[in-house]
């Protein structure tokens, strides 16, 4: 696995938090709401050269998350994209965040209500994310 710049570390806390200002107050209006949880992007590696793939905490549901590269692009985003992953391809949909940050995601886990603490939801996310980089035969063995 690459290990990320500090630059890019830097872009994913600005990203986290561009989710967080834009999503909170609807976030907190879902039944499924965990106040113990807060908005993080972890586990996020380069991905073909074009974005970064990982995972995003919420205090609600944990996302597959892929985020183009910015300084790449020749056109506007599209409202979907398919990432193919060792376990297999995945619709995400495009997100637009206050700041001018896109991402693409995709709802995981759906409630994360029962998690005492962002440590366990890191832990959730870093499964999640080496079962997604597993290719589908290992899965099954």
């Amino acid at each position: 696995m690459q290990t990320l710049t500090a630059n890019e570390y830097a872009f994913l806390a600005e990203l986290a938090k561009a989710y967080r200002d834009t999503y909170l107050p609807a976030i907190k209006q879902i039944d499924c709401w965990n106040p113990r949880l807060g908005v993080d992007a972890i586990c996020f590696q380069p991905q073909g050269g074009e974005c970064m793939v990982g995972a995003l905490i919420t205090p609600c549901e944990l996302w597959l998350v892929a985020v183009p590269d910015q300084t790449r692009l020749t056109e506007p985003l599209a409202d979907a994209l398919t990432l193919s992953l060792p376990s297999g391809a995945y619709q995400l949909t495009l997100d637009r965040l206050l700041g001018g940050y896109n991402l693409y995601k995709r709802a995981i886990l759906f409630d994360l209500s029962e998690l005492d603490s962002m440590q366990e939801a890191a832990r959730l996310a870093q499964q999640m994310m080496a079962r997604l980089m597993q290719p589908v035969e290992e899965l099954h063995q």
